[in-house]
């Protein structure tokens, strides 16, 4: 199996827990790196967070030795902002997010206000208010839509796990009685993007990811093969504990390289 994996054409890759845990670089991620550019495989680096731009997750690899342009990303802000601009152009917006979020949003022409917001739109974030949350409950209640960015519950960071989009969103839901659409992996609509962007088909390529509920799911709803690594969030006993199986599971992403 892992022969059949080294010759499919594209990889869609994750990114924490994959090639790093907050700052620091996974073993055998820059050989994996390596060996894609070596071998001329198309690849993207698709993560479910929607902190950090493609400029700014390129730079951040860049400070750990790998050097990636940043056409090879594609982020849960980027396909929330393609939906969006798909259902309701020009919408108003009000996040609760960091940078790349609003930058996503902003590029497609959404405005970003408090003020009778048509969607609230919640990803990953350290500034994490009540205020903010409160802000995010009134307009769900004044009729605004609820999007999260991804359907993560909780994510690896650098002293151990940290709270994702779909535990941070749960006060809203909660409060208003609403239930939020999330944008990110398993949504097909996230893997479509993938798909496209690599100018790829399905059977051409293979999902690289650290978790059963988001990476390993979105490979076997979009019919695309799938690699579980155990650097990150699941563990071998983890696996045992859901209705299905990747195609193949490794230690690392350097084992494909070897």
């Amino acid at each position: 199996m892992l022969n059949q994996i080294r010759e499919k054409r594209a990889f869609i890759c994750d990114m924490d827990g994959v090639i790093y845990h907050g700052k620091r670089l996974l073993d055998g991620a820059a050989a994996f790196v390596d060996w894609l550019k070596r071998e001329n495989k198309e690849y993207l680096f698709l993560t479910n967070s929607s902190e950090r731009s493609p400029r700014q997750l390129s730079e951040k690899l860049a400070v750990m030795g790998i050097e990636i342009g940043r056409e090879h990303f594609i982020t849960s802000a980027l396909a929330t902002a393609t939906f969006l601009d798909s259902q309701k152009p020009g919408a108003r917006v009000y996040t609760i997010g960091e940078f790349g979020l609003d930058e996503a949003l902003s590029d497609v022409g959404c405005v970003l206000t408090d003020d009778k917001p048509d969607y609230v739109i919640l990803g990953e974030t350290a500034d994490y208010t009540h205020e903010k949350i409160t802000k995010g409950i009134r307009a769900v209640l004044a009729g605004a839509k609820l999007i999260g960015t991804n359907p993560d519950i909780c994510g690896p960071g650098d002293g151990g796990v940290v709270p994702a989009c779909k535990a941070l969103i749960s006060p809203i839901e909660l409060s208003t009685g609403k239930q939020a659409y999330f944008i990110g992996k398993p949504n097909p609509l996230i893997m479509r993007a993938a798909l496209k962007k690599l100018d790829c088909h399905r059977s051409d390529a293979v999902i690289i990811g650290d978790r059963m509920d988001t990476d390993i799911i979105a490979g076997i709803e979009s019919e695309i093969q799938t690699v579980l690594v155990l650097s990150g969030i699941t563990t071998r006993e983890d696996v045992e504990q859901f209705p299905y199986r990747p195609n193949l599971i490794l230690d690392g992403v350097g084992q494909i390289a070897e």
